[in-house]
């Protein structure tokens, strides 16, 4: 059996270099040595087509043994048998070798693999060339073809040549000298590719056979985003609160990797609700929300105004916070196999372990395949054996969600706190794709689990296939919230600084009901809240589902609404409708009237807060309007120009920064700075 170097040594030394020649090589291996040691330090590098190699390794494959044996020049060969020859490392790119008027190398494009063949050995006159009817020379090429210093250099330059190799070729010896070959027939050359010195640098050979890019498969839902309302025919607008957080996180993972987000991902509401506000708060648990409403000029149009509507939740002390009975229903199939998935998904449960308290209980159930349960309702002082259980999580499988949401639920009836807070926390990118996996068949499933006193949290991981509209039909339907993780940071923020909004709620089916008085207002548009909308009977009927709110939260709606007689109003007056209803004389100064219904968690009847506008909520000088309010603006103007509002064509980024900033403040934990930093991205990713 004989190996490459064995057939190498039988190939017959080609007469030797010329002394010129061999002077010249040396002075350009000097050279490029002198080069080289300025940049010794630098690293190989990565290409996503080609992986930078080794001269050698290209040189001695297969195929280039078996087609182009007459580069084995004596001295070459000497060199490559020597042990340390490794070390010898002209770094190029493969495919990319080139070829100078005076160094003919063989040109071929994705010839199949051939093993090497050891020569024939039949008798040959003394001095004969052997025989390779596969190895190409150039026509020209019937005398020595040796390496010029410009040829040394060049290759220097371009390829990287190492200090160790440089300094090896420095010392007196020889420099390989080609052989010519015997030139192929045209009708070969006809089928040769160009020579690859005339490619692109780094562009494969064939483009086309490169693995196309893969589409994203994640899905949100499709909502159109909220019209223009005329107040005369359409005075009422009814929606559920939303305290989700998702689609910030998400908008900002899709900037982060240099590409705007899909508009359906942008959930203005979200995004406005991301950040902590200072928002006036309720004095006692008997009120668990207090309203605020602001009214300002609008910043990108001025016809119009904003009429804010803040709802401070009531935020229960640390020590007061009920014993909280947790299901960690977690996906491990085989499409959280990613390193922002599963992963990261650990870290973010072992963040949320160490934030709870000793009578809490944590169980553990996950889904691949089928359901199982990892852990038994164990006491939080049992942090070690939590951990334990999360650390020993592998992937693998398809997705049997609901069958693991059964699961989970059967678990937490099982560990049920009277009194206390139960919740089963989902956390998968959303993929359901064995038994129950329509939206519908899922709702269905959370709506019964609900009514016993169990709430859902749903926590996204991962791109690619992230079923944001499944988490959120599911959140929004088990009483509970989502969030997307894409950072550590961000599981922190929600599952550790925000744990009590979080997991204990103090409020549940909330609605907002707004409804504009046709004197003051004639047309108005919500801002975000597409996916939460209610039909106006919806308001007062307690069988309706709708938001929860968390200890601390605060929720913020933004309308633009349009003064009567303004110049802005897109709606003309109905020729041949009923005259408007005068509004009594006590009211005719109010512009709306915000009603609020809301629910105990542990309630079936509802309860309601009412709040009138009036011009004593208005700030007549939108930069005299309080810190919160114009940050709050700056991110709805933000959340609508990526979701290609035309309302903000107009209006440029640049603007929405000078708002951001101005309107700053402390930022003790830097969320309003990595907004600024996402709106600059933006603007430079929107100019491409």
């Amino acid at each position: 059996m004989t190996d490459e170097f064995d057939t190498l040594r039988r190939i017959p030394s080609p007469p030797p270099a010329s002394g010129a020649a061999r002077a010249r090589a040396l002075a350009a291996a000097v050279q490029a040595y002198d080069a080289e040691e300025k940049n010794a330090a630098r690293a190989q590098g990565k290409f996503r087509w080609s992986r930078p190699s080794s001269i050698f390794n290209r040189i001695w494959s297969n195929k280039m043994v078996t087609q182009h044996r007459y580069l084995a020049g004596s001295a070459l060969a000497t060199m490559l048998i020597i042990p340390t020859a490794a070390l010898l490392t002209f770094e190029l790119t493969r495919g990319n070798l080139p070829n100078s008027g005076q160094v003919a190398l063989p040109q071929v494009a994705d010839a199949p693999r051939v093993e090497p063949v050891a020569p024939k050995t039949p008798a040959q006159p003394t001095g004969a060339r052997p025989r390779n009817e596969q190895s190409m020379a150039a026509p020209e090429a019937e005398k020595k073809l040796e390496y010029t210093p410009s040829d040394v250099a060049r290759l220097s330059n371009e390829y990287r040549v190492s200090g160790a190799a440089a300094k090896r070729a420095a010392e007196p010896a020889p420099p390989p000298v080609l052989a010519p070959m015997p030139a192929p027939a045209a009708s070969v050359l006809a089928e040769r590719a160009p020579p690859l010195a005339a490619a692109p640098r780094y562009a494969p050979a064939k483009p086309e056979l490169l693995p196309p890019l893969e589409q994203s498969r994640d899905r949100f839902a499709n909502a159109d985003t909220n019209p223009v309302k005329s107040v005369t025919t359409d005075p009422v607008s009814t929606f559920s609160v939303d305290v989700d957080t998702a689609s910030y996180s998400f908008v900002r993972r899709s900037l982060m990797d240099g590409r705007l987000p899909e508009p359906d991902s942008v959930r203005v509401e979200e995004m406005i609700n991301y950040f902590p506000y200072d928002w006036p708060r309720p004095q006692s648990a008997s009120e668990p929300f207090r309203t605020t409403v602001t009214v300002t000029p609008t910043p990108w149009s001025t016809g119009t105004r904003l009429m804010q509507v803040a709802i401070k939740g009531y935020e229960t002390a640390p020590s007061a916070a009920l014993p909280a009975n947790l299901v960690f229903l977690i996906d491990v199939s085989g499409s959280m196999n990613a390193p922002d998935k599963l992963p990261l998904l650990k870290s973010a449960f072992r963040l949320l372990v160490g934030k709870l308290k000793p009578e809490d209980k944590v169980s553990i159930v996950t889904y691949a395949g089928n359901a199982g349960t990892v852990l038994e309702p164990t006491s939080a002082r049992e942090r070690e054996k939590i951990l334990a259980a999360i650390d020993n999580l592998q992937p693998g499988g398809s997705t049997a969600g609901a069958e693991g949401i059964d699961a989970a639920y059967r678990l937490a009836r099982q560990a049920f706190i009277q009194g206390g807070v139960n919740r089963v926390m989902l956390a998968t990118d959303g993929d359901f794709n064995v038994g129950a996996s329509s939206d519908e068949e899922l709702k269905r499933i959370i709506e019964r689990r609900r009514r016993d006193g169990i709430f859902l949290s749903v926590l996204g991981f991962g791109q690619g296939n992230l079923n944001d509209s499944l988490m959120q039909t599911l959140a929004q339907n088990g009483n509970g919230t989502a969030a997307y993780i894409d950072t550590l940071a961000e599981a922190q923020k929600a599952l550790v600084d925000e744990a009590g909004s979080t997991l204990f709620p103090i409020a549940k089916d909330v609605k907002i009901q707004v409804e504009f008085n046709p004197q003051q207002i004639s047309e108005y548009r919500l801002i975000g809240y597409e996916t939460r909308a209610l039909r106006r009977e919806d308001f007062n009927n307690d069988k309706v589902d709708a938001g929860d709110i968390g200890s601390g939260h605060a929720v913020t709606a933004i309308y633009e609404v349009t003064p009567k007689g303004s110049a802005s109003a897109f709606n003309d007056p109905l020729r041949y409708g009923p005259a408007a209803t005068s509004a009594p004389a006590s009211v005719s100064d109010e512009m709306a009237f915000v009603k609020i219904r809301y629910k105990q968690p542990d309630g079936e009847t509802s309860k309601l807060i009412t709040t009138p506008v009036t011009e004593m909520n208005a700030v007549r000088d939108f930069a005299s309007a309080p810190q919160d309010v114009r940050f709050a603006t700056a991110v709805a103007a933000f959340g609508q120009k990526l979701r290609g509002a035309n309302a903000l064509d107009a209006y440029p980024y640049r603007a929405i920064l000078d708002v951001a900033r101005n309107a700053r403040g402390e930022d003790a934990f830097g969320y309003r700075g990595g907004f600024i930093d996402l709106v600059r991205l933006a603007e430079a990713l929107d100019r491409r």
